[in-house]
């Protein structure tokens, strides 16, 4: 809870600090990785350095969380903190850095703002910074407890490749070590880490496309541009070892019998495919739709997989938005028109981002609640402090 002390002094500095922080963050960085190098070694993604993703990511909780505090000082935005608690986790984040990023973040904060920051603007400030760090500390300390090991990493092998066309790569691995495993819930991920041919330790968030359990599949979208892609499709042959976080995320399968809308775009589709795989094994008769956008069929790399699983189960139905033209499919780009939206249903989001805000927006229109609405979205969650 913030202070009554402190409240008065954010209400009326958060406009500044709310206009200040998207210039703030990447000052931010730049001092803690001038100081912390080692930082960028297997926890920080330098592509979305580069990009701007994630000081923009940063600087939007920020404000969400101090937006919050004044709207609702008896209460945490728990989406947005599970959200980062999760994708900290598997990265293997720990309390200490918290400590790392007070120091660097304030400097950078006293930079910018020095003709106008006090002693009382400071302290009201790092009150919610450390309210923010210590919700975040409680969160991934109860994530790291529940996992069957204490290891932020373990390495697994490559025992299985199968190509989709040059779009994309699926890989499955066993345990390379004695490591206990931990079971998977169907739409989480895991974090990969590899070396890059620099040297230089990189990790991304993968969605498990096994469904649930003690397997690991992930399947990798071709991006010739990208540090990590290349490596996993092109560099890594059957027998390569990898290191692979424990499986986190919080946008999994409900459970109950309410309907399912899965909806999704591209390589989105692997959340669509670790659910569908889920509710197959269980012989689930749920009413399950499934909606895919793509370019084209040749495209979609878990086009089987999620077939078979449509055919396995006894209430699932199948439409497709494909560009290119296509038998059967839709053309252009995906609409809710026409689609089948029950009141109690739960409608799961994964592709781009303009795609996700488009469905989105389309569901709230036609009446589901934002709060049957759950979304996965690769890299920093830019979106996320605009739909908290």
């Amino acid at each position: 809870m913030l202070s009554e002390k402190s409240r008065p002094v954010i209400e009326a500095t958060l406009p500044l600090i709310g206009s200040r922080i998207g210039h703030i963050t990447p000052v931010f960085y730049q001092k803690m990785f001038a100081a912390h190098p080692e930082l960028l070694d297997g926890v920080f993604n330098t592509a979305n350095q580069g990009s701007g993703e994630q000081p923009q990511a940063l600087a939007g909780s920020i404000a969400v969380f101090a937006t919050h505090l004044l709207a609702h000082p008896d209460t945490y935005p728990e989406t947005m903190l599970s959200r980062i608690a999760h994708r900290h986790t598997s990265l293997g984040v720990t309390a200490e850095q918290y400590d790392i990023v007070y120091e660097h973040l304030f400097a950078a904060i006293a930079e910018d703002l020095a003709e106008v920051i006090t002693a009382e603007i400071a302290d009201a400030w790092t009150e919610v910074y450390w309210l923010m760090a210590h919700a975040l500390i409680a969160l991934e300390r109860d994530l790291y407890g529940i996992q069957a090991n204490n290891q932020h990493w373990a390495p697994w092998r490559i025992v299985h490749r199968e190509e989709h066309g040059d779009s994309a790569v699926t890989l499955e691995f066993e345990p390379a070590d004695e490591t206990p495993v931990t079971a998977a819930v169907a739409g989480q991920y895991v974090s990969v880490r590899v070396a890059l041919p620099s040297g230089l330790r990189q990790a991304r968030q993968f969605t498990l496309t096994g469904g649930r359990g003690t397997g690991r599949r992930i399947t990798v979208r071709r991006d010739r541009d990208g540090a990590v892609s290349p490596v996993l499709c092109d560099a890594l042959p059957v027998g390569s070892i990898v290191d692979l976080s424990n499986p986190y995320g919080d946008v999994v399968l409900a459970t109950g019998e309410h309907p399912l809308i899965l909806a999704s775009a591209g390589i989105g589709s692997t959340p669509t495919a670790a659910i569908l795989r889920s509710l197959a094994e269980d012989r689930s008769t749920r009413a399950v739709t499934v909606l895919h956008a793509d370019r084209s069929g040749a495209d979609w790399a878990l086009h089987a997989q999620i077939a078979a699983d449509i055919a396995a189960l006894e209430s699932a139905t199948l439409r497709t938005w494909m560009e290119e033209p296509e038998e059967g499919a839709h053309g252009g780009y995906m609409s809710l028109d026409g689609v089948d939206l029950p009141a109690d249903a739960e409608l799961y989001i994964c592709g781009p981002q303009p795609f996700m805000k488009s469905i989105r927006e389309q569901a709230l229109a036609a009446g589901l609640p934002a709060r049957s609405i759950h979304y996965e979205i690769f890299g920093p969650d830019v979106w996320l402090p605009a739909t908290a």
